[in-house]
């Protein structure tokens, strides 16, 4: 019976780290800017609530970027600290800038969406580029993006910046979205079809047109949502355009959230739509489970009993398979490499996050985020 499940997980571990390397060799950063004379006109809109310690080098990281015509707008989502006037101080030394003041958010509405939705509202450029106030992007990156979504011509391309972790805890939880994005994302089925199933994204960067925004319905097609990174690729692909994604980490980077705590809110709201629901929660504990947490459970058990040595060397090599993505996810993406160790640990936590959620959801628990309440919008 050992002999069986020690052959059950190796296959297990191998299958999904075939899975991760064949995505990540499709997972490819932008190519260099090109060196055409004609500058590109694009209108990088940025939402913002309460960002004042981080909104003004945001800015100045946008501002320093060279071979484009930029237009920046900041909606000020009624911030309760300094980010308005942080804001209307840089725009009045720099015409590229603009700040709008948002409007009261309505019923049904997350704020980041509404932000979205009136940002666009004030766009002047055909070209787009959603940016959320704690993206650091480097001084190329804006014309490296556009130049990235004329070689997929992707309606909708969402950049996936490098993932900055402070502490522990945010270590062992967010480099698990590229993990889980490069595991099961069908990156040949989401290039070769429009399935709204087969798509995903990243909010913190998306890059569009007016034109394929609008005939999506915008934001107002996802007014509810509090995981744009899921939903507006969808809504993209219902409206029969393309959506795209690519590895942003060596032109954008992000620190998301600031110490356990926050990680655990930022990812337990954002969790109805990911995994946290009825359609995907039992299948992705499986999945999970068995790629990441069962190599390691078992080859602590047949080693410490008495098994034959073929077992052991079998389900240590199943081990360290697991280990893989983990690892190469430090290597190129966040750089923790302590964390990686701890893969087993990150998933067992990962997924009792989900499993909270989709419990508090049942008896109609809201999120909260940002002084905001909000109910769970189906998936």
């Amino acid at each position: 019976m050992t002999e069986i499940l020690v052959v059950v997980v190796f296959l297990s571990a191998t299958l999904t780290a075939f899975a991760f390397l064949k995505n990540l060799r499709q997972f490819q950063t932008a190519p260099p800017a090109d060196t055409d004379a004609v500058l590109p006109s694009v209108s990088v809109l940025i939402p913002a609530r309460d960002e004042a310690d981080r909104i003004r080098q945001t800015l100045d990281a946008v501002l320093a970027n060279t071979g484009v015509d930029l237009e920046v707008i900041v909606l000020d989502d009624q911030s309760q600290d300094g980010t308005a006037a942080i804001v209307a101080e840089i725009a009045a030394a720099d015409v590229c800038v603009r700040v709008v003041s948002g409007g009261t958010l309505p019923a049904g509405w997350c704020g980041k969406q509404f932000a979205c939705y009136q940002l666009a509202q004030h766009a002047r450029h055909d070209d787009w580029l959603f940016l959320d106030a704690d993206v650091l992007l480097t001084t190329d990156a804006v014309r490296r993006c556009l130049r990235e979504r004329r070689r997929t011509q992707a309606d909708l391309l969402s950049g996936f910046p490098r993932q900055v972790v402070g502490s522990l805890g945010e270590a062992m939880l967010l480099p698990l979205i590229h993990v889980v994005l490069l595991t099961y994302l069908p990156f040949g089925r989401m290039r070769s079809t429009k399935s709204p199933a087969a798509s995903a994204g990243c909010g913190q960067m998306f890059l569009t047109s007016r034109q394929a925004y609008w005939r999506a319905g915008g934001h107002a097609s996802i007014r509810g949502s509090m995981h744009d990174g899921v939903t507006l690729p969808r809504a993209y692909r219902t409206a029969d355009l393309t959506t795209d994604l690519f590895d942003a980490s060596d032109l954008a980077r992000c620190r998301m959230y600031r110490g356990w705590a926050q990680t655990w809110r930022g990812l337990s709201k954002n969790a109805h739509e990911g995994v946290a629901n009825s359609r995907l929660i039992l299948p992705a504990t499986l999945l999970l489970g068995m790629g990441y947490v069962a190599p390691t459970l078992t080859a602590a058990y047949v080693c410490i009993g008495s098994h034959s040595l073929w077992v052991r060397v079998v389900a240590l090599i199943a081990m360290a398979i697991s280990f893989l993505p983990r690892v190469l996810t430090a290597n190129r993406i966040d750089g923790f490499r302590f964390a990686a160790l701890l893969m087993p640990l990150s998933v067992v936590l990962f997924l009792s996050l989900q499993w909270i959620v989709w419990t508090k959801n049942l008896f109609g628990a809201r999120a909260t985020w940002r002084g905001r309440a909000y109910s769970p919008t189906t998936v």
